[in-house]
C-alpha cells in the first residue's frame, strides 16, 4: 500500500500582509463613512518582556491598518479591584471599540477566550462571538491557499488552550469558514 504526499510552502506572511491591506481599506471606508475611528484598548499588567513585545507588535498592527489604540501599563502588583477599574475606564470610552487584556475578562475582550466564545466555538451550530486570533489565522491561512479541509484528518500539534484547542474546534467544524469568508466581501 502505498500513500501519496505532498507538501506546499504557505507563507503567512504575505497572506497577513493582504488582509492588513483589506482591513485597512475597511478602516478608511468606516472612517470617510461615519467619521468613528476603531479604537483598541491594551491593558498589560506588569512588565513581562514576551507581553511588552505582543502589546508593542498589536500597536505596530493598529498603526498599519489605521485603528486607533490605547494602552494602560500597570504595575505587577496591581489589585483584581485597580485592574478591572482600568477596564472599566476603557469600556465607557465611546473611542474603544475593544479591549484586549493580557487575562482575558467578559467585556469586550477580543481575544475569543472568555468561557461563553470558548463554548460557542465547541458546540457544534453555535458561532462565537469572537476566535482566538492565532487559532483564526491558522484556518485563514488554509482558507486562502484553498486547501479544503473538510472530510480530511488534521492534526494539531499544541495542546495549549490558547492555540491547539481552539485550532481544533475550528478544524472539527467546518462552519467557521463560513465565517472566515465573510472578511473578503
Amino acid at each position: 500500500m502505498t500513500t501519496e504526499t505532498s507538501s506546499k510552502l504557505l507563507d503567512g506572511k504575505l497572506i497577513t500582509n493582504k488582509i492588513r491591506d483589506i482591513i485597512a481599506g475597511e478602516i478608511d471606508g468606516i472612517k470617510k463613512s461615519t467619521g468613528i475611528v476603531p479604537g483598541l484598548a491594551v491593558i498589560l499588567v506588569g512588565s513581562r518582556k514576551d507581553s511588552q513585545t505582543y502589546v508593542c507588535n498589536k500597536k505596530k498592527a493598529c498603526e498599519d491598518v489605521g485603528n486607533a489604540s490605547y494602552e494602560a501599563n500597570l504595575p505587577e502588583d496591581y489589585s483584581k479591584e485597580e485592574v478591572i477599574k482600568h477596564i472599566s475606564k476603557f469600556n465607557s470610552n465611546h473611542s474603544i471599540h475593544g479591549i484586549l487584556i493580557q487575562l482575558p475578562l467578559p467585556r469586550k475582550n477580543v481575544d475569543g477566550f472568555h468561557p461563553l466564545n470558548i463554548g460557542c466555538l465547541a458546540m457544534q451550530g453555535k458561532e462565537p462571538l469572537f476566535v482566538r486570533c492565532m487559532s483564526k489565522g491558522c484556518m485563514e491561512l488554509l482558507h486562502r491557499y484553498e486547501i479544503e479541509i473538510k472530510g480530511k484528518r488534521a492534526v494539531v500539534i499544541e495542546r495549549s488552550n490558547f492555540v491547539g484547542m481552539p485550532a481544533a474546534l475550528l478544524l472539527r467544524f467546518p462552519f467557521v469558514l463560513t465565517l472566515l469568508s465573510l472578511f473578503e466581501q
